[in-house]
């Protein structure tokens, strides 16, 4: 699950000006698409500002749709994708893109998996070929799975087992508040399931979910629609389609009573806590009003959750908040709007969130007023255009959104449905999601605190 790398985003030429519409508060992005025969559906966007062509090749599988007893498998594979084929071996694909002032990465989320690539336009057709030959078929043998399932679990140690509050925000909460396998599972893999997979379960599992009707490959940049269309036919329009799986039904309700958990961090030096809330499914008429709630809540100095819990309580430290693994628009199941905060060892949990439960009843009873509700809508605008001004991005956001909405051109709605957004929407999302029965609560103490407090009440015997 590599994370992406701020530091090669800016190392190329990719924030570019947008080609605004005639309405000046407007970008309507050009989106154009194609269904190869053998099910691959293309979705370019140009833009011929710079020289530069963000590639992304999105599959349909992810954490909530691996197989059982197979946990993490779909990471473990994000990661094999790049362990070579027979036609370009180990190593080939990096020094290929990277030798031409290119970069590329992945990632795995519950509901796809996502490989990038961002390089001069020049260079185009060996990165469509190097992708459409790991589609094709990758260098299965045992030194390589033995390789990555080490890597893999390296990570693990490394990102969750080794770091203070080890994801609990993001790994923790998902495993207590879902109900169903698919969605309370540890997508990062547990070392029992990874350690048993064989060289048959990764071919399996690249047959059954890597074929190009199971995927979407968007380009943004220096490119025509006709041209990548072309380029798309040329390189991937013989590999034939393959079955894929029926995909488990993960559909699940809101939850209907409060969890709270307590853990115990070696690592931490202050206290924690992460509270989540089942967010509305995807395309409901409430997941815009969830995000603009979302930001007015927690995002920045100024949202209602900083100013009232760090700058008025001054119970927390600081505020975040994160939608799952992905962002409020590129989910396909159940997924989670989670507030997470350090807060202070003089406070406790129960205080933070009475704290928060005061300003989301406030959002219920009196709304937002006309003045906050234009500032928080115009910020969501503007992170949603800067993205897009990304070549890399756009290509990856349009693919995303293609192969989870089947249409990319929701990419043109979503600012609409920001713009839309009322005080009464506001007030309907948060008296419908944000309540105590459909919230998770974990709070994260450092383990010498819990001993303090253990051993409090027997001095005072």
């Amino acid at each position: 699950m590599k994370p992406f790398r701020a530091a090669w985003l800016l190392s190329m030429v990719l924030c570019v000006a947008p080609a605004f519409a005639a309405d000046a508060d407007r970008w309507d992005i050009p989106v154009a698409v194609k269904k190869l025969d053998n099910g691959l559906t293309v979705v370019v966007s140009e833009d011929r500002s710079s020289p530069v062509i963000g590639v992304s090749v999105v599959y349909g599988i992810g954490m909530r749709l691996e197989p059982r007893n197979r946990t993490g498998f779909a990471h473990l594979f994000e990661h094999l994708m790049f362990e070579g084929s027979e036609n370009a071996p180990e190593g080939v694909f990096d020094r290929v893109i990277t030798g031409g002032g290119g970069r590329n990465n992945g990632s795995t989320r519950p509901d796809f998996t996502n490989y990038i690539e961002i390089a001069p336009s020049s260079a185009i057709e060996p990165i469509l070929w190097l992708e459409a030959d790991r589609m094709k078929m990758l260098d299965f043998n045992p030194t390589t799975l033995k390789n990555q399932q080490d890597v893999v679990k390296e990570e693990i140690r490394v990102n969750v087992q080794n770091q203070p509050y080890g994801g609990f925000m993001w790994l923790d909460v998902g495993f207590n508040a879902f109900e169903k396998w698919e969605n309370n599972h540890d997508g990062y893999g547990s070392f029992e399931d990874l350690e048993s997979a064989t060289l048959d379960d990764v071919k399996a599992f690249h047959r059954d979910y890597y074929g190009p009707n199971n995927a979407v490959l968007g380009l943004a940049g220096d490119i025509t629609p006709e041209q990548g269309f072309a380029l798309a036919e040329k390189y991937f329009g013989d590999i034939p389609a393959r079955p894929v799986p029926e995909g488990p039904d993960f559909s699940e309700g809101l939850n209907t009573k409060e969890k709270r958990i307590q853990q115990s961090d070696k690592l931490a030096q202050v206290p924690a806590i992460a509270m989540s809330w089942k967010m509305p499914d995807r395309g409901s008429r409430d997941q815009p009003a969830m995000s603009v709630l979302g930001a007015l809540l927690a995002n920045g100095d100024a949202s209602r959750l900083y100013q009232g819990l760090v700058k008025g309580r001054e119970l927390a430290l600081n505020v975040d908040s994160l939608y799952g693994l992905t962002s409020e628009w590129e989910y396909n199941g159940p997924t989670l709007f989670t507030v997470f905060a350090l807060y202070k060892p003089t406070a406790d949990a129960d205080a933070v969130v009475a704290a928060v439960d005061e300003e989301v009843a406030k959002i219920v009873v009196e709304g937002v007023d006309d003045a906050t509700l234009a500032r928080i809508k115009t910020q969501l605008l503007a992170d949603w255009y800067n993205g897009m001004e990304s070549f890399l991005s756009r290509a990856d956001t349009l693919a995303k959104l293609q192969l989870l909405w089947g249409d990319a051109n929701v990419a043109n709605a979503i600012p609409g449905w920001i713009d839309a957004v009322t005080s009464q929407d506001v007030q309907r999302a948060a008296s419908t999601y944000l309540t105590a029965a459909n919230r998770t609560v974990i709070d994260r103490v450092p383990e010498a605190m819990l001993a303090a407090r253990d051993a409090a009440p027997q001095a005072n015997e």
